[in-house]
C-alpha cells in the first residue's frame, strides 16, 4: 500500500487540526494503521492506532484525550483529529500500515509497520 498524508500547517495552541492519510492499493482495509510523529532532533515515536475495521484504536499517552485516529475503508482513508494542540505537539507526522491483525495496542514501534508516507508537517505556536 502507497500512503499519501497531508493537512499540516500552522496553528495556534488550543486550535484544532485534522491530518489525513490517503492510501492506494488493494490492501488498504486488510491494513491496519497508524501515526506517528518526529520532532526535530528526536527520534520517530508513536502517537495512534487503529485496527482494520476501525474498531479498536490505541493511543500514546501524550495524545490521549485530545487526539482521534479514524479511518474510512471505502475512501480508503485514515484520519487523525487533533484537538486542544500543544506546542510540544509540533513534529512531522507520518502514517504507516501494517499487516498485523493482533491486537492494536502492540502497534507502537516503527518495525510493526511496512508502508510508511512521506510526512506531514505542523508548527503549534502559543
Amino acid at each position: 500500500v502507497q500512503l499519501q498524508a497531508y493537512g499540516g500547517g500552522m496553528v495556534q495552541a488550543g486550535d484544532f487540526l485534522r491530518l489525513s492519510c490517503a492510501a492506494s492499493g488493494r490492501t488498504f482495509s486488510n491494513s491496519a494503521m497508524g501515526w506517528f510523529r518526529q520532532a526535530p532532533g528526536k527520534e520517530r515515536t508513536f502517537v495512534a492506532a487503529v485496527s482494520r475495521a476501525g474498531s479498536s484504536n490505541h493511543y500514546a499517552d501524550s495524545v490521549k484525550g485530545r487526539f482521534t485516529i479514524s479511518r474510512d475503508n471505502a475512501e480508503n482513508t485514515v484520519y487523525l483529529q487533533m484537538n486542544n494542540l500543544e506546542p510540544e505537539d509540533t513534529a512531522v507526522y507520518y502514517c504507516a500500515a501494517s499487516q498485523w491483525a493482533g491486537a492494536v495496542s502492540s502497534l507502537t514501534r516503527t518495525q510493526n509497520y511496512a508502508s510508511w508516507g512521506q510526512g506531514t508537517k505542523f508548527t503549534v505556536f502559543s
